[in-house]
């Protein structure tokens, strides 16, 4: 990129490395962007994605949060993610109560012993001088085995279901389309959860979150099976992927910033700290978009109704306006302002699930482990045009 020249391409590799000096460059140069060759508006200033966020009016969700405006067929699969109140919110009321602060306290305890169970076995293979991969081993394991217990996936299907989860996300350098392996693999995350669906009308609902939404009514009318697998399709990833992405940023920028991994070494109570930077410095939603709903002049510019607007989270979180040297990794400041889990109606579902799986995983493995080291050679990224993060983490331990 020269000097003169400034794209953001969200399918492009290079963004995906590092995408905070393109975003640093938007919110100084064009607060308000358009991609000619893409047909998208971004915005990147924290008060400007706030406002979006906050405005569900003007910028709907009726489209997904993908680049792509998809057809209604398809973002009906994408549940919460593809609609607009009142339907939004009636979906929403139905499980609700199962992420209250309150539901987090009764789940702590149960989420300490999978992660116990998870360290001790990282620990027992670094004694015996195996392989550790992070991510493989913890990391992507421990948010699957909540939620699969939360929708009812049995304990033998999770790894498939892991698996499919991630593939459907993946995509291929220089391709700005979704490659046929990752179709397939959310042709059979939806065809499990269909049959799944099925043996349960026939064999008995049970009492989980998925029972719920089988029951529940919208309107006085049950919800429809598409309806419900669309729920557990969209838990099955959202469940996963933050969490996931989650702690493996948070081990990274520990070793990038070691003054900072030392206050928690030193102080351990700072845990809930080290997650709340982590989601700010390097959150795994970075791009989230919308469809105008009506004409609107931003930054002197002309956007028109039915217009795709990015919304750059990630560089929202970096703005130095609100944030004081905001590309320093800082456990101790205050990140109440963090964009990482939206704002307004649309606001994370499982943000309080995934910051308490952040916290109770980070304090067992430093717990632990006297320090760690990962091989930058070995790391691998998710390459998406929303999502950013590690696949794979090899990692050392000394215990």
């Amino acid at each position: 990129m020269t000097a003169t020249e400034l794209e953001l391409n969200p399918y492009a590799w290079d963004f995906h490395n590092d995408p905070y000096p393109t975003y640093k460059r938007l919110r100084e140069e064009a607060p308000a962007y358009h991609n000619d060759r893409l047909g998208f508006w971004a915005i990147s200033r924290h008060e400007d994605v706030e406002a979006a966020f906050r405005d569900w009016k003007m910028y709907s969700n009726k489209d997904g949060v993908a680049l792509e405006a998809l057809p209604q067929s398809v973002t009906k699969m994408m549940s919460i993610l593809g609609m607009d109140p009142p339907l939004h919110n009636d979906i929403r009321r139905i499980v609700v109560h199962v992420f209250t602060a309150k539901q987090m306290d009764a789940m702590e305890e149960g989420i300490r012993q999978m992660a116990v169970k998870y360290v001790r076995s990282l620990v027992d293979k670094s004694k015996a001088g195996e392989p550790i991969d992070f991510i493989e081993d913890f990391a992507g394991r421990l948010p699957m085995d909540v939620i699969s217990d939360m929708i009812g996936v049995p304990k033998e299907d999770r790894d498939k279901v892991r698996e499919w989860a991630n593939t459907m996300m993946d995509r291929v350098d220089g391709s700005e389309e979704i490659p046929p392996h990752a179709m397939q693999a959310s042709i059979n995350l939806l065809m499990y959860f269909t049959e799944m669906v099925k043996c349960r009308r026939e064999k008995g609902i049970g009492d989980d979150l998925a029972a719920k939404f089988m029951r529940a009514e919208v309107e006085g009318k049950k919800l429809s099976d598409e309806d419900v697998i669309s729920f557990l399709f969209l838990m099955s990833i959202a469940g996963n992927e933050t969490t996931t992405k989650l702690l493996a940023n948070a081990l990274y920028w520990g070793k990038k910033f070691p003054e900072q991994l030392e206050k928690i070494k030193q102080n351990p109570a700072l845990t809930g700290q080290w997650v709340e930077e982590t989601l700010r410095f390097d959150n795994s939603s970075q791009i989230l978009y919308r469809t105008l709903m009506e004409d609107v002049v931003l930054h002197e510019k002309q956007l028109k109704k039915g217009d795709r607007i990015a919304l750059l989270v990630g560089s929202a979180n970096r703005d130095e306006t609100v944030f004081e040297h905001a590309d320093e990794y800082d456990i101790e400041r205050d990140c109440s302002p963090t964009l990482s889990f939206g704002k307004g109606v649309h606001f994370c579902l499982g943000a309080r699930l995934a910051r308490l799986e952040g916290r109770v995983c980070l304090e067992e493995f430093m717990k632990a482990v006297t320090d760690y080291h990962y091989e930058e050679d070995g790391l691998i990224r998710i390459h998406n045009s929303n999502v950013r993060g590690f696949l794979n983490m090899p990692i050392k331990l000394e215990v």
